[in-house]
């Protein structure tokens, strides 16, 4: 089932801010940074580079194509980072004090490359109607999936699917590894959670993995993550290189995905029963 939520955008026109597909098992899977598409009126302040949408979480919704097979819910917005990240606090709180991050309404890609055009930066009012416009719809949903799941199930988990280059000198140094597995240093999940998943990973053997690294868990995870009241939520940061081309066109790559959907549906498999016996 298809949700999709009407919004107004400044000219009265409908607008669909995001997608989420309502499934029938206690989990919801978050992909935040899916979203590839720039309304007109805020592409037209932009710069070239914006509109490539190089940081976006290219191809999660194909390469998590087993959710629904697993009952998940899933939510995706439509919208790229660009236009404002649904992952960041909604008054721009750095979540990482201390190291360099990109913001609420990021002014410029991983690589420091300008987003917007000499004098039109986005002002504080600005900010508050993309806020309105497409931070808040995406939360609200996020929120009420969450109640509706809980509700009906008493426990739920909140998997917030995430991808990245493999090498982001601005962030980090050297290479990640392949598995980044965040749950606010334990706070947003049942205990050891994240080390399980980590040892998962380690025991299959392809692939690199860490618990609560340099990716502890973003907004969403930190925030509804929330173990004593039976919402328990784990960030993946998955590397591209694990299943696509990471410079472009960035092309989604079947036979490198093919090794690593089954460990990912396992993984989540079981998050969904640790959850479920907590």
């Amino acid at each position: 089932m298809t949700a999709p939520n009407p919004s107004t955008n400044p000219t009265g026109n409908p607008a669909t801010v995001f997608t989420l597909q309502r499934g029938s098992a206690p989990l919801l899977i978050s992909i935040p940074h899916v979203g590839t598409q720039i309304p007109a009126d805020i592409a037209a302040t932009m710069t070239p580079v914006a509109a490539l949408t190089e940081d976006c979480d290219w191809h999660l919704d194909r390469l998590y194509a087993f959710a629904r097979g697993l009952g998940a819910s899933v939510l995706m917005p439509h919208n790229a980072r660009y236009v404002i990240d649904v992952n960041r606090p909604p008054d721009g709180a750095n979540l990482y004090p201390g190291q360099d991050t990109t913001g609420l309404l990021p002014v410029d890609t991983f690589d420091k490359a300008p987003l917007y055009q000499d004098g039109k930066l986005p002002d504080e009012a600005e900010v508050a109607r993309r806020r309105a416009l497409y931070w808040q719809p995406y939360h609200d949903a996020l929120a009420n999936e969450l109640a509706a799941l809980k509700a009906q199930h008493g426990r739920v988990l909140l998997w917030e699917a995430h991808s990245i280059r493999s090498v982001v000198p601005r962030f980090f140094d050297g290479r990640l590894p392949d598995f980044n597995f965040g749950t606010s240093n334990g706070a947003s999940a049942v205990a050891g959670l994240a080390d399980e998943l980590r040892s998962i990973v380690e025991r299959h053997g392809a692939f690199t993995a860490i618990a609560n690294g340099r990716f502890k868990g973003g907004y969403i995870t930190r925030h509804y993550g929330q173990p004593e009241a039976g919402i328990h939520a784990v960030q993946l940061e998955l590397t591209q290189c694990t299943y696509m081309q990471e410079q472009l066109p960035f092309a989604y790559d079947e036979a490198l995905a093919g090794h690593v959907q089954p460990l990912l549906e396992a993984l989540v498999s079981t998050a969904l029963e640790r959850v479920q016996s907590a």
